[in-house]
């Protein structure tokens, strides 16, 4: 049976080709992924000046944000954007700055930014040098795989959904459940096969021909190995050109956010709700 992967919303633009993926299958192709400093910010002591030290972006344009306090994507990415700098511009403020072009385009203070699938708010920007900064709290990188990120790195980028928008995926909230870990990078013709495994907490929640947003692309899952702890999927080429999944190696980690209707239904299930409705019937 085929497998279904979904891609980018708009072909048209092409991404930036300095930093776009330009084989279709692409492997190893990011430095060692542990960064120190990342490992530092998950402690609550403040560290001192780091070594990458980050000055506050000159904003171009002050512009106020009409962005809804809970945002939704569709795990579409739109764009490749590439880590320029992280680290602490304040003693407890740890914020990373990405080079765009795509999201720069109506960028607003306070938007919400899918950043490899995690839900950041924008807090500066620079129209005139393509990029924005974001600030991201200890728990975050305790929780997703953005602790291994570091200067250079390739991140999946994709601006909250609007009314407006094609639904060309699914909900994705960017609320990270947790991570996984890529076991296994099997090609098959210009495709490439992709095993994660997870902690059975999440596992439960996937199932086969469902979908799973992995680093913020939604992918539809192909088969579950519950004994193993593990799910693949399958990205065709064009996906891998567009997507920073195919850049990463066997062992690098992965964010994932299961589908929260899964969650909805056993919420619903274990409060006793079903046995409600059959007694009132």
């Amino acid at each position: 049976m085929a497998a279904i992967s979904f891609t980018v919303a708009s072909p048209s633009k092409p991404l930036n080709p300095s930093i776009a993926p330009k084989n279709p299958t692409i492997f190893n192709l990011l430095p060692n992924p542990w960064n120190p400093q990342l490992k530092r910010a998950l402690f609550l002591k403040s560290p001192s000046i780091s070594p990458i030290f980050i000055r506050p972006l000159k904003t171009q344009q002050c512009r106020t944000s009409s962005t809804p306090t809970t945002s939704l994507f569709t795990g579409i990415v739109e764009e490749i954007g590439q880590i320029k700098q992280l680290g602490y511009d304040k003693p407890d403020s740890f914020t990373m700055k990405i080079q765009a072009k795509l999201i720069l385009e109506d960028i607003n203070l306070g938007d919400s930014i899918s950043v490899n699938g995690t839900c950041l708010t924008v807090d500066d920007f620079d129209t005139q040098l393509l990029e924005f900064s974001l600030g991201i709290a200890p728990e975050t990188l305790r929780k997703t795989s953005l602790i291994e990120l570091e200067k250079g790195s390739l991140v999946n980028l994709e601006r909250a959904l609007r009314p407006t928008t094609r639904m060309g995926g699914h909900f994705v909230q960017g609320h990270v459940d947790g991570t996984g870990e890529i076991v296994e990078l099997k090609p098959e013709g210009d495709s490439l096969w992709v095993k994660v495994k997870t902690a059975k907490e999440i596992l439960r929640y996937i199932v086969p021909k469902g979908f799973i947003a992995v680093d913020g692309t939604s992918l539809t899952v192909v088969d579950v190995f519950d004994e193993e702890d593990c799910f693949n999927f399958m990205l065709v080429a064009y996906t891998q050109q567009n997507v920073v999944i195919p850049t990463k190696k066997v062992g690098q980690k992965v964010n994932l956010e299961v589908d929260i209707l899964g969650k909805h239904v056993e919420k619903l299930l274990s409060s006793g709700f079903v046995d409600a409705i059959k007694s009132s019937s």
